[in-house]
């Protein structure tokens, strides 16, 4: 189990994963130093070394907090109808719009020099969001911010995780040529035919969905 963390070191984490991702605008991570990040955060460097062993762990947790407050913002799709009443709203818009808006972290952290850490965490939170969407009741109200932190064994979801998680890969190595919303659109089609099946194999009526 891990260690809960004061209200100190959490402050100072926080404030260390917002100076990184700061300087992330205009640099990429292997141009920026520990120091650099200190007087950004206004904190000194043995503070970061109580915390971080180097920048690139920085980043990794910077990384995975950022993923886990957005999947925890985002609806499950179970359910959910659009605005107009219509059909259900595509999710993926919010994740390629958030991973485009730190494309320099996530190209760091995902690409051939990245980090298997993050790698696995990612696939893991969005594997437990899949097998959610699909076994979940209905609920219009319901969120991410209380998916389990494990699931029972399911391919499908683990399998269509990683599917997920190489579009975004692919997309970063290309200097993402289309937009978060093209994108978006392009995947929808691939993640609702993933949740017609539900966790017990069985086929279920595709809903209608919107863009």
């Amino acid at each position: 189990m891990t260690k809960a963390l004061d209200p100190r070191s959490r402050r100072s984490r926080r404030a260390l994963q917002e100076a990184l991702l700061t300087l992330l605008a205009d640099q990429e991570l292997g141009e920026i130093t520990v120091s650099r990040v200190t007087r950004r955060a206004g904190t000194s460097r043995s503070t970061f070394y109580d915390h971080y062993t180097d920048v690139h762990e920085l980043a990794a947790e910077a990384c995975t907090a950022q993923f886990d407050e957005l999947l925890a913002a985002a609806p499950v799709f179970a359910g959910r109808p659009a605005p107009d009443g219509q059909g259900r709203t595509n999710p993926l818009s919010q994740l390629f719009t958030h991973v485009a808006a730190h494309a320099r972290l996530y190209d760091a952290l995902l690409g051939p020099e990245g980090s298997a850490r993050v790698i696995n965490h990612l696939h893991h939170r969005i594997a437990i969001a899949f097998f959610v969407n699909r076994s979940a009741p209905a609920d219009p109200d319901r969120t991410h911010a209380t998916d389990p932190d494990e699931i029972p064994l399911d391919p499908a979801a683990a399998f269509h995780a990683g599917a997920l998680i190489g579009v975004v890969m692919d997309w970063l190595r290309r200097g993402c040529p289309r937009g978060p919303d093209e994108m978006a659109e392009a995947v929808w089609p691939l993640v609702r035919a993933a949740g017609r099946e539900s966790s017990d194999g069985r086929e279920e009526p595709s809903p209608r969905y919107v863009d």
